[in-house]
């Protein structure tokens, strides 16, 4: 079912999107940032980060996935995402597992055995 919300703007321009062009968005974005998410952590296992190294490369990970999503969508952002912030914070931990996950397990491989 595809239906439209609408939200007022700050100029008191009503403004319609389509739940399902959004949602199709988001996973769009979910599926890169899984995707960075497991690389950066091979990245950061093959690196041999450790502490809190390899958590500030996940941050900057993140950090630089989320002004390149912004880029992609140009001066146009609205048209795509109901908020900016949202394609920052949404799946963080999520996120943060999966990192974690492939930084261990490569950390592991590589360094320890």
């Amino acid at each position: 079912m595809n239906r439209v919300k609408t939200t007022q703007s700050k100029t008191g321009e009503i403004i319609a999107y389509s739940e399902g062009a959004i949602r199709n968005n988001i996973s769009a974005v979910e599926y890169c940032r899984t995707s960075m998410a497991a690389i950066s952590g091979c990245a950061a296992g093959i690196l041999g980060l450790s502490g809190t190294l390899g958590f500030l490369f996940y941050f900057l990970s993140v950090f630089v996935l989320w002004i390149l999503v912004l880029v992609k969508s140009g001066t146009q952002w609205r048209k795509f995402f109901i908020n900016r912030r949202n394609l920052l914070t949404n799946q963080f931990m999520g996120g943060l597992c999966t990192y974690v996950l492939f930084w261990t397990f490569l950390y592991g491989m590589v360094h320890v055995y």
